[in-house]
């Protein structure tokens, strides 16, 4: 049986890499491209704020066409959903069947995804569901992937973590009631290196700033 064409969700970040990684290692899928929603107004990855010259940079060293789902900002939660139906339309009538995810824990985020599947003649793959956040991070980090983290939520993780890099020093200094792999939004990454990379994305650390309510690390091509 020919395997099933699939994307991924890509967010840019060090889970949505790692779950590339993984799916590249399924023999019943053959992975054809990355779906990321950018905010059309600042031309950045939404929510990570990382810029979309990266992004693309990125789905260069990955070897992957980029679909990007361009959205306002702010953006109703109709319009999100407009707007990505209309680009899974297209990648279904390219032969796509299957969607990857990098969510681990959150029940109500994959019943969501389900729900939105659910007669689209597309199916999600998951696989990280369920997997020890402690163990999963620190397997990440020894396996080479390299992220920098992107964004933060002040309120859950302190602001001098905000552009540095995902390594084991950091998992070490995260405090206890930060989960390691930041599944509850504590932060997010821009994952640059590793594996699933022909060669690193070259960047550099620019400013930190806050904005609605969260901090971000603007991260700057090289």
């Amino acid at each position: 049986m020919a395997p099933q064409k699939a994307i991924v969700s890509w967010s840019s970040g060090k889970d949505s890499a790692w779950a590339l990684h993984q799916a590249r290692l399924n023999p019943g899928l053959e992975i054809v491209g990355l779906l990321t929603t950018v905010t059309r107004d600042f031309h950045r990855v939404s929510m990570h704020g990382v810029r979309e010259e990266l992004l693309e940079a990125q789905a260069r060293s990955l070897g992957l066409p980029l679909v990007k789902v361009s959205i306002p900002y702010p953006c109703p939660n109709e319009t999100y959903e407009a707007a990505m139906s209309a680009a899974l339309r297209r990648a279904r009538e390219e032969g796509v069947t299957r969607i990857v995810f990098g969510d681990l824990f959150l029940e109500d985020c994959r019943k969501y995804r389900e729900t939105k599947l659910e007669g689209s003649g597309f199916e999600g793959v998951w696989p990280l569901w369920l997997q020890n956040t402690r163990d999963l991070s620190r397997r990440m980090v020894q396996a080479g992937l390299k992220a920098t983290v992107a964004c933060l939520d002040p309120q859950r993780l302190s602001r001098s973590f905000a552009g540095r890099e995902y390594d084991g020093r950091l998992l070490q200094d995260l405090p206890a009631e930060v989960d390691p792999c930041a599944e509850n939004g504590e932060f997010h990454t821009f994952a640059w290196d590793g594996p699933m990379f022909s060669e690193p994305v070259p960047f550099r650390v620019g400013e930190t700033v806050e904005r609605d309510g969260f901090v971000f690390t603007d991260l700057l091509p090289a």
